[in-house]
């Protein structure tokens, strides 16, 4: 083979984790590109592609170079001084150099340095056949996957997320022989486990994909998915409503079939009196169904099931999976019963036996501090105190009770139903339903300005205990996942506008944890910090760049609402013309004002502007920063940028015509008067020193 081939590879396993299958595959065929790499085999990452099913894990490569580059080969022996005797004839140390290249004395060359004269021996090393190389690159490839637990089976030394049965390996349409994770390669793989489990050759990589269709297995997981949307909604519409198809459920629906059929099902239409977020859960997290809704959006008795099997009596598999669920739902309406005999209320005593943290206390105790500060944080933000606080009283209540003991992913969710079964304001209700909100990346915050209270009283209460603690995050430990607490907070004050200030807030939260010894200023300032990189990364997904961030964060604002508005305005102004050259002026002036050994005046001596270019920049400038107050407090942060970019000019050619650092000290101090006022207006937006704008 001289011309470049196509590679299939394709390990038969026993079923693999359907959470981390489809990441396995993808890590696999980005290791062996990069083995392939370091051996010299060309191989393009674009033209390969992971496939995967619950039995096997597959790479394709669409064109594999037959062999490795050539090298050049240079190896340094003996300096000349030391290769040769005063007669000049080859001494010990040079002829063994050359016998462990295998080459004559002759043959050596000489390599001139600054540091002497050294003997080499120079050559071409050809290539090794690809296909003598595969084996060992793809036993290194897996060797470093990220596998925590690798399993072991027979008498074998190497391990695998899951055992190993088969393995297929071809370079072209020749099969490559050797062993991979102990096992030998051939060219046989095996269709669906009960559909065709007879063994199947693989005559090519082309024909790899429909071969295994033929024998009930769609390898491609996009063909699955896309097969299992389809199939669903059918029998959801035939069902009279919509399928609920979740990315996430499709994902593990598709990780878990070889070759999905949809079943539709349904349940006794009683069980539809209880909560139908218990009934979504049980189905979705628990059975991997997916849920049937009517078009008012009401959840229905119906749901579709997924076989991995087609067969001859679906009422079967039906009834199987009608049977599995209805234990299930039944538990559900008992707890949800049982629940509904107490009011919400009166689970805070059990909440005192509960522990959050052995230095922090109880739950309740934690209530007690987050009930304190929803009253105050409520008092700035418009909503009624006492609303607030019992709202808290109340926000952990549902913890205690049997269905969220069962169903913890409905945490919130219940205390809201439980409250509004109890008479309580519509406000407290959705106010605890949205008490943990945003609960994950991408979710939204908390709809109403109670639950917003609620949400970031409860997170900075948490952040500040567990930092008062000294149990912050370390490296990639995040046992009590404060990381996502901090974005949620973050995001939270930003989103809902509250301008609330939040160096307050954390010290208000900090001086509310038990224990003594704690240092307030310097652990509130460590939170900012943690929270400060946390809405780093969320501006950065929006796809705000880094030096905008840290030119805000340089002037740190006191509410992050105007930590976003300051953001925002930077951001568009960094894309005007005059931006360069004001961002590359004011590095400048700090540079000045860091290297003058003398205090910088407040006041301008006009008296004192002798050039022109001085003059002008100060006329200039005084209107500007007359104008800027005003924007500055009504927070037109845009517009106060777009009211100092005029200063280009000036600036540019003050630069250009005057020496700062003057010999005589009375102009040297009123050149960086000028200049220091110039940065102080736009050190009141941001410090547009920090801008990277350079191409």
């Amino acid at each position: 083979m001289s011309r470049p081939q196509p590679l299939l590879l394709e390990i038969g396993t026993e079923e693999l984790p359907p959470g981390t299958v489809g990441a396995l595959a993808e890590s696999l065929r980005a290791n062996l590109c990069a083995e392939l790499a370091v051996l010299g085999i060309a191989n393009d990452i674009e033209q390969s592609m992971a496939l995967w099913t619950p039995r096997r894990l597959t790479l394709q490569f669409g064109a594999v170079a037959p062999t490795q580059d050539d090298q050049d080969i240079e190896k340094r022996g003996p300096a000349v001084s030391a290769g040769l005797d005063a007669e000049g004839n080859p001494t010990r140390a040079l002829t063994g150099f050359a016998q462990s290249n295998n080459v004559p004395v002759s043959m050596l060359e000489r390599l001139r340095t600054d540091k002497g004269e050294w003997f080499v021996h120079r050559a071409r090393r050809v290539g090794a056949p690809t296909r003598d190389l595969l084996p060992g690159a793809i036993n290194a490839a897996i060797a470093a996957l990220p596998i925590t637990r690798p399993m072991r089976w027979g008498a074998r030394d190497v391990g695998f997320v899951r055992p190993v049965h088969w393995v297929v390996l071809l370079y072209g349409d020749e099969h490559v022989p050797g062993e991979i994770l102990g096992v030998p390669t051939g060219v046989l793989t095996r269709g669906h486990r009960f559909h065709h489990p007879e063994p199947v050759r693989v005559a090519s990589s082309a024909a790899y994909v429909d071969l295994l269709r033929n024998a009930r297995v769609l390898v491609d997981v996009r063909e699955r998915r896309e097969r299992i949307r389809k199939d669903v909604g059918l029998a959801a519409r035939r069902a009279g409503g919509i399928a609920r198809i979740s990315d996430a459920l499709l994902d593990e629906v598709a990780n878990l079939t070889e070759w999905p059929t949809a079943i539709a099902c349904s349940f006794d239409r009683g069980f539809l009196g209880v909560p139908s977020e218990a009934l979504v859960t049980t189905m979705e997290a628990n059975q991997r169904f997916f849920p049937v809704y009517d078009a008012s959006g009401k959840l229905t008795e119906h749901f579709i099931g997924v076989a991995n099997i087609e067969s001859r009596d679906p009422s079967e598999i039906r009834r199987g999976y009608e049977r599995v669920i209805r234990p299930r739902f039944a538990d559900a309406r008992f707890f949800f019963e049982e629940d509904r005999k107490t009011p919400l209320a009166d689970h805070r005593e059990a909440l005192a036996r509960v522990t959050f943290q052995q230095r922090l206390g109880s739950m309740w105790d934690k209530t007690l501090r987050v009930a304190e500060l929803a009253r105050t944080i409520a008092g700035r933000s418009g909503v009624d105190g006492a609303l607030a606080t019992y709202a808290a009283s109340l926000s952990r209540c549902d913890l205690v009770t049997r269905m969220v003991g069962e169903f913890p992913e409905l945490q919130g969710t219940m205390g809201g139903r439980y409250a509004a079964d109890q008479g309580a304001p519509g406000e407290v209700v959705q106010a605890l339903e949205d008490f943990y909100a945003p609960r994950a990346s991408g979710d939204p915050i908390a709809l109403t300005r109670l639950g917003q209270v609620l949400a970031i009283a409860d997170r900075v209460d948490t952040l500040a205990g567990f930092f008062a603690i000294g149990q912050k995050p370390t490296g990639s430990k995040d046992p009590y996942s404060l990381r996502r607490t901090a974005l949620g907070l973050a995001r939270t004050l930003v989103e809902s506008g509250l301008p609330l200030n939040l160096d307050g807030l954390l010290r208000e939260a900090l001086e509310q944890i038990p224990g003594n010894g704690i240092d307030v200023p310097a652990t509130a300032i460590a939170l900012r910090e943690f929270i400060s990189e946390r809405l780093r990364g969320y501006y950065a997904e929006q796809g705000i760049a880094q030096d905008r961030f840290s030119a805000v964060a340089a002037v740190n604002p006191s509410t992050l609402v105007d930590f976003d508005r300051r953001l925002r305005a930077l951001d568009a102004f960094a894309r005007m013309p005059e931006a360069v050259n004001l961002a590359a002026a004011n590095k400048r002036i700090g540079n000045l004002l860091r290297k003058s050994t003398e205090p910088v005046r407040d006041r301008v001596e006009v008296s004192l502007l002798e050039l022109g270019s001085e003059s002008s920049l100060w006329a200039a400038l005084r209107p500007a920063i007359e104008q800027l107050g005003a924007q500055v407090a009504a927070h037109d942060y845009l517009g106060a940028l777009k009211g100092l970019a005029p200063l280009q000019r000036p600036v540019d050619t003050y630069f250009d015509e005057v020496l700062v650092m003057a010999d005589d000290p009375a102009l040297r101090a009123n050149r960086l008067a000028l200049l220091a006022q110039l940065r102080r207006a736009f050190l009141s937006i941001a410090d547009i020193a920090e801008l990277d704008l350079t191409e």
